[in-house]
């Protein structure tokens, strides 16, 4: 499958955010499993004076936006043998910063036609654009205003992430044609967003809308957007494309991310010898100022300083975590008000406090290697990177139970010794500080469960490699590499009755272990190609199937006929369409969980 994947940013060559990390990892793992896998970003003041020499020229093409042409240079550089296209216009990208210009929805704007105006030039007609957050929405909308117009463009499919959606692109109404060159007819057509009076275009909604699959950045982050807390305005908009919504846990490149061979760390160490990272601890006291206690727990946070990451609840906090007698190390950029704070903490708490606002990825990797525990209270997290990094160096994490940060770090309990972090659910100073006593706990009084805590962290799988597979198969899902996607709900029905019956033996295996009075219905609803609804009913004696609804079911689940399908053929697992998002059940969990041996091939 050829997938060309457009962001904004893309380590190492441009940074602000995850999205970069997103863009190093995932193209590559992609090609690992057999994909043609083609990035495309600008071409930045950052790129042009770190790369330049590494990158091929191309040639140029003029982008026109409405009645403007504008020039676009091309180049070409790699990364882990995936091909790295860089579109170029000094006037809009030979700057400072990445974003935070008044022009941003300009630049953006043009970026994203120069992506559809470019396919031609790069001798590669994906299958899938794949948009991320709403820098590169618009690609979307224009795709599908070309694809009327260019024959070859007709067959591309469309996937849109998003990475925070607290990022939306939302702009005045007049910007739908002044800047971004759309007939007025978008706005009633999926881009309008009126709120508090105001009449807006939002570039997000639009992709959502107009994308043929959406995605988000775990599985919880999937479903906290369906919320007025988490969904920022567009909680409705997630409602409607909840069918063709997945949520998809990003990873980390572990070998970038390894303390046995990382040049970054002072002192090298692995999960089965962790005397290294005693050396990273002292080389970290001794960088940031701190006593070298060598006993004292060492706490640390690697963030931006926004009202988003927690910071307020760290600060409410701080003077509190001082009198326990830890040692805490914040590492960061971010707001005035939290900067100038922290360098009064540094003052007050000399050699036990640590700050720098000196960001950089070498100092980051240190902090992950040498500190104890690392701190991350966020209020939101789509995903969150980070905690996945320093658990990779035997870090263990205490999190806010939110978003990507409760799909990666189980909470550890002394009643059954399992988790590899601690948490708490409450957003509240008071509860961070009962899951850092925790911690504490376990540091000084329960020495040999800590270290197994540091070693579940350091062996826990966080690659790609998984995730990839889900994207795989989220983009055949919408190439049509399933069934015919005209299928009739009665042509979907008779193959699911074929397939279910297939099953049999195994099924009356599982249903001859049940009581005499057992019973089980569940409605199921085919979400897209094949729409429709029938049930299936489970007694001792073996299942009924029919094609009709069934209001009292004791479970009702929905999905598409292609996920009915796979999982029947033990293609995928319903445990594994019920994480990602693709199926909602709704009524008796229970009797819904008994759906992985009576709907797919049994393993009990």
């Amino acid at each position: 499958m050829k997938i060309l994947f457009a962001t904004s940013e893309c380590a190492p060559y441009s940074k602000s955010g995850g999205l970069a990390d997103v863009a190093f990892s995932l193209p590559p793992a992609l090609k690992k499993i057999g994909n043609e896998v083609e990035i495309i970003t600008p071409y930045y003041r950052c790129v042009k004076d770190r790369f330049h020499s590494e990158l091929q020229p191309m040639g140029s093409l003029q982008v026109t936006l409405g009645k403007r042409k504008l020039y676009c240079g091309l180049f070409r550089g790699e990364l882990s043998g995936v091909p790295v296209w860089f579109l170029d216009n000094m006037e809009l990208f030979d700057r400072e910063k990445l974003y935070g210009y008044d022009d941003d929805k300009f630049r953006f704007a043009w970026f994203s036609k120069a992506i559809i105006d470019v396919l031609n030039r790069l001798d590669f007609i994906p299958d899938i654009l794949h948009c991320n957050d709403w820098e590169t929405a618009l690609s979307v909308i224009y795709l599908k205003d070309d694809q009327a117009k260019r024959p070859e463009y007709r067959n591309i499919r469309t996937v849109y992430t998003i990475h925070n959606i607290a990022y939306q692109g939302q702009f005045g109404k007049k910007e739908l044609t002044d800047t971004f060159a759309l007939s007025p007819g978008w706005y009633e057509g999926g881009l309008a967003y009126e709120f508090q009076g105001r009449s807006d275009v939002n570039l997000m909604k639009g992709a959502m809308l107009m994308a043929d699959a959406v995605s988000t950045v775990s599985p919880t982050y999937a479903r906290e957007l369906h919320t007025r807390t988490f969904g920022k305005g567009l909680e409705g908009v997630c409602d409607m494309v909840e069918s063709k919504m997945y949520g998809i846990l990003n990873g980390i490149d572990p070998d970038h991310y390894d303390p046995a061979k990382d040049e970054r760390i002072p002192c090298h160490f692995d999960a089965e010898d962790k005397s290294g990272k005693e050396a990273c601890k002292v080389y970290l006291q001794e960088t940031f100022g701190l006593r070298k206690e060598k006993n004292w727990p060492l706490f640390a946070v690697v963030a931006r300083l926004v009202e988003q990451k927690g910071v307020d609840l760290i600060r409410e906090s701080l003077d509190e975590m001082m009198r326990k007698g830890i040692q805490l190390i914040i590492f960061g950029q971010g707001d005035k008000q939290y900067t100038d704070y922290f360098y009064y903490c540094l003052e007050r708490y000399r050699g036990q406090f640590g700050f720098s606002d000196q960001y950089n990825e070498e100092m980051a990797a240190r902090v992950f290697a040498g500190a104890d525990f690392y701190l991350m209270p966020s209020a939101f997290e789509p995903c969150g990177l980070s905690q996945m990094m320093a658990m990779r160096y035997g870090t263990v994490p205490i999190v806010h139970e939110t978003g990507g940060l409760k799909d990666t770090v189980r909470a550890y309990s002394d009643f059954d010794g399992i988790g590899d972090g601690f948490s708490f659910a409450q957003y509240s100073s008071k509860a961070m500080m009962l899951a850092v006593d925790a911690a504490i706990k376990v540091y000084f009084a329960e020495h040999d469960v800590f270290e197994t805590i540091k070693d579940r962290c350091m062996r826990k799988d966080f690659s790609w490699d998984k995730s990839a597979q889900t994207y795989l198969k989220m983009y055949s899902d919408i190439c049509g590499s399933g069934h015919d996607p005209n299928v009739t709900f009665k042509d979907a029905y008779d193959i699911l009755e074929v397939v279910y019956g297939d099953l049999e033996e195994s099924r009356n295996a599982y249903l001859a272990k049940q009581d005499d009075d057992y019973l089980n219905i569940a409605q199921i609803r085919i979400e897209g190609p094949g729409e429709g609804t029938f049930y299936v009913k489970f007694t001792k004696q073996g299942m009924d199937m029919q094609p009709y609804d069934y209001a009292d079911a004791h479970v009702k689940l929905a999905t598409t006929f292609d996920n009915l399908y796979n999982m029947a053929v033990g293609r995928v697992s319903a445990d594994r369409l019920f994480v990602n998002g693709q199926l909602k059940v709704e009524g008796n969990i229970s009797k819904g969980a008994e759906m992985r041996y009576l709907l797919g091939p049994s393993k009990k």
